[in-house]
């Protein structure tokens, strides 16, 4: 684990916008899109269109709580 943050440009409704995230929460944003057949744009953009606060914190949470269904069940 490496924890090392890693910042990412990503296309939200359009525009480019910065990401920074630990290198950890990109692999598993990765293979989520990939499970669900989207990019990571496509997924990022679900994120930030149900987001509250930061965009950064939305995809955490989001990959957190995914996570934790997958061991629930």
């Amino acid at each position: 684990m490496t924890g090392l943050p890693v910042k990412r440009s990503v296309l939200v409704a359009g525009h480019a916008t910065s990401v920074t995230l630990e290198t950890e929460f990109w692999d598993c944003l990765k293979e989520m899109a990939l499970a669900r057949g989207l990019s990571i744009n496509q997924l990022v953009a679900e994120i930030d269109s149900a987001r509250v606060g930061n965009l950064s914190s939305a995809i955490r949470v989001f990959v957190l709580n995914d996570l934790k269904k997958q061991t629930a069940g």
